[in-house]
């Protein structure tokens, strides 16, 4: 039970670094899909 735990909080922390990491290296969904034809507010 202890280490499904773990694994359970490795696996939040790795997606949460993920996210951030994506995001500062300019690989958003935002980023990826916009071209000069789409209006992002």
């Amino acid at each position: 039970m202890k280490a499904m735990l773990t694994s359970f909080a490795a696996i939040v922390l790795i997606a949460i670094a993920a996210n951030f990491g994506l995001e500062r290296a300019g690989f958003s969904a935002q980023d990826v899909h916009s071209g000069t034809a789409v209006r992002l507010d």
